[in-house]
């Protein structure tokens, strides 16, 4: 396969890993801005006043969106996988080690950095896999 062929498959499947970090990013802002309600008890078992939903959707929906453009990838991708850092240490804090919300917020970390990566060629050449030798 020739190396634009499959650098374009690659742009593909990165922006099939990013959609579905934007999808699950946009839910999540969606829920809390919304129906605040639904998520009040595991607000409260986290340690945080439901109250505070909203602005925590708008967090979420600002990273959503700026990962989208492709011109503020970068920092949407940064300032996501701050805040799913912070969802894993509050559930380590409460002792839930492995526990889904951190599994979830790994995965989505994992998969926002790997789309970026395969989408955007400054991305590989910032952080390469590997280095021709010599």
């Amino acid at each position: 396969m020739s190396e634009n062929g499959s650098s374009h498959k690659g742009a593909l499947l990165g922006w099939v890993f990013s959609a579905v970090v934007i999808l699950a990013l946009a839910a999540d802002a969606a829920v809390d801005l919304f129906f605040p309600s639904l998520i009040k008890a595991e607000m409260e078992a986290t340690g945080f006043a439901v109250d505070h939903a909203g602005l925590l959707g708008m967090i979420i929906l600002v990273c959503a969106i700026l990962y989208a453009i492709p011109r503020t990838a970068v920092l949407g991708a940064i300032l996501t996988t701050g805040f799913l850092g912070g969802a894993i240490c509050t559930h380590f804090r409460l002792g839930e080690l492995g526990s889904p919300p951190q599994l979830i917020s790994l995965f989505l970390g994992m998969l926002a950095w790997g789309g970026l990566y395969l989408r955007d060629q400054r991305v590989r050449v910032l952080l390469p896999i590997r280095t021709p030798i010599g």
